[in-house]
């Protein structure tokens, strides 16, 4: 677990600018308590070995995948083998199931999409913080389809149930009302983009296609009690 009383020291490896400034905003945007210190920015792999030779090793990297000189998944195995305490949070634009669980299995922490509001990103850093993980509804899907590919044995509300997150179940119960999307947004207080993203997170981990089919799915299946 990562120290919570002192500033996390972040560190920011990308190699677009104009990227690792707007994540600087995320983080500070909302930043009322000053969790968070951005230690240093870095383009790439070689550029982030350099920085880590002159500064004090930071508590969480933000790691870019597609880079120059060396490349995100290249990054995070020199990381694991010389600085194996820091924590990796992935944002990359590879949204698909081949970087997501390359990048989990070598040991990263966390995942984004570059695709991520001041909340997500907050919640990434928290979760990181006290539990020692992030799975975000994105990472979350894909696992439960890497659960049932490579485990036959296995149904699908098995391997999916076990890693719903506690806002996606709370989504869950409330889509399973008369609310409308919107309404949960409020609800959980949350932008109607995260509620979208929950929505499509447990059509793909369930297979269905419409809400009426996602609240049968839960009902029959005891995950939501009516």
């Amino acid at each position: 677990m990562l120290p919570t009383k002192t500033p996390l020291k972040i560190a920011i490896v990308d190699d677009h600018n104009l990227f690792r400034k707007g994540l600087i905003k995320l983080i500070s945007l909302g930043d009322k308590e000053n969790k968070y210190s951005i230690l240093f920015e870095a383009e790439n792999g070689n550029d982030l070995k350099d920085k880590l030779k002159s500064k004090s090793p930071p508590d969480i990297i933000l790691m870019d995948i597609d880079m120059p000189d060396l490349n995100g998944y290249e990054a995070v195995d020199w990381l694991r083998k010389y600085h194996p305490d820091i924590s990796i949070l992935v944002v990359s634009m590879f949204e698909t199931e081949e970087p997501i669980m390359r990048m989990l299995r070598m040991g990263v922490k966390g995942y984004l999409s570059k695709d991520i509001e001041v909340e997500d990103m907050h919640q990434a850093l928290e979760a990181i913080a006290n539990k020692g993980f992030y799975y975000s509804d994105l990472v979350s899907g894909i696992m439960a389809q890497n659960i049932q590919s490579t485990n036959p044995e296995i149904r699908l509300k098995q391997g999916s149930a076990l890693i719903l997150t506690e806002n996606e179940r709370e989504f869950l119960k409330l889509a399973c009302t008369e609310l409308t999307y919107s309404q949960i947004a409020d609800r959980m207080n949350l932008s109607p983009k995260t509620i979208d993203g929950y929505r499509e997170s447990l059509f793909q981990k369930f297979q269905v296609k419409s809400r009426v089919s996602l609240a049968m799915y839960a009902v029959k299946n005891n995950l939501v009690k009516i």
